[in-house]
């Protein structure tokens, strides 16, 4: 991730001036879900760039050793080999973007990757997700320890009662904290989006992350009853590139929570082209935060390599 941002001062004079234009975002999200589906080769080509953005998540209660390194082996093997062949496509490196784990699991993922001789990142989510209810100082050692353990992405949480009640400073503050607890291990910034109540505060708060050091900024835990949305993306990528324009700093985007069709994921990159560019369609600045996602996928490489959708047991489990 070149160029990483480093923050800057807060500046709550432009926090202050933000205005978001609801009916106009949600006019724009809804033309969106009109723009036309891709077919054949097109089809395949954005499938296989999406794979490659996906942060392969797993975050439950019974997570194990053994589902951890059985997701490693899917991160490093996303895609049947015979049907990449099929598509010429064998050779290039196609791997997931992350592994994505709690603190506890990050080890499990560690080992299993180093043996299996890859070099695919671990990141861990941290800092009391998936409500961010922790206090401050807890936040704070379980990033430190997820570093240790050898994550090389942190996905933290915000609290959102500091932007429910208008306490930037204080939010400023606890990102800065969190992003000096990571150390050399890039930050992602849950917004939990779902829970901020406005766009205007969506949009305040990705601006805040951004001036205290983010590297991504992320929409949701995937925990929350409303998670990633087109009108919430288009909103946390305009932050994104006011903030390009202001400072030169190019920070990531990663929607997550409810992407679980080939169709979303391509829509997410071709929206993410559109506002951002395409120097913004790589792993360094956009991932998907996905656990069923690349299941679907895979069903429809399969579909256009072989006229026909697999059974059950054609496809290795993720």
């Amino acid at each position: 991730m070149a160029g990483r941002n480093p923050g800057t001062e807060l500046e709550l004079g432009r926090i202050s001036k933000v205005y978001v234009n609801r009916p106009a975002v949600v006019r724009h999200a809804e033309q969106i879900k009109k723009w036309k589906t891709l077919k054949g080769n097109w089809q395949a080509a954005w499938l296989l760039k999406a794979v490659t953005c996906i942060d392969l998540t797993t975050l439950s209660g019974d997570d194990t050793p053994s589902n951890v390194q059985r997701l490693c082996f899917k991160a490093k093997h996303p895609i049947r080999e015979d049907l990449l062949k099929a598509l010429d496509m064998h050779d290039k490196g196609i791997t997931a973007a992350a592994v994505c784990v709690y603190p506890a699991r990050v080890s499990d993922a560690v080992d299993t990757l180093k043996a299996a001789g890859c070099n695919i990142p671990v990141a861990s989510v941290a800092a009391g997700f998936p409500a961010g209810q922790t206090p401050l100082e807890t936040k704070l050692a379980e990033i430190r320890l997820a570093v240790e353990y050898g994550a090389r992405e942190i996905d933290i949480v915000i609290s959102r009662s500091l932007v429910l009640t208008g306490q930037w400073e204080g939010l400023y503050e606890e990102i800065r904290l969190c992003r000096a607890a990571c150390g050399e291990a890039h930050m992602k910034t849950i917004l939990a989006t779902g829970e901020l109540g406005s766009f205007a505060n969506v949009y305040k708060a990705s601006m805040i992350a951004m001036m205290a050091g983010s590297d991504f900024i992320k929409t949701s835990t995937g925990k929350e009853v409303e998670n990633a949305t087109f009108p919430v993306g288009i909103v946390m990528m305009r932050a994104i590139k006011e903030y390009y324009w202001q400072t030169g700093y190019k920070v990531g985007f990663k929607p997550a929570g409810g992407i679980r069709t080939a169709k979303e994921a391509i829509t997410w990159l071709m929206l993410v082209k559109e506002e951002l560019g395409v120097e913004w369609l790589t792993p360094e600045l956009f991932r998907l935060g996905a656990s069923s996602l690349l299941g679907d996928i895979e069903q429809q490489i399969f579909y256009h390599v072989t006229g026909s959708y697999p059974l059950q047991h054609e496809l290795a489990m993720a």
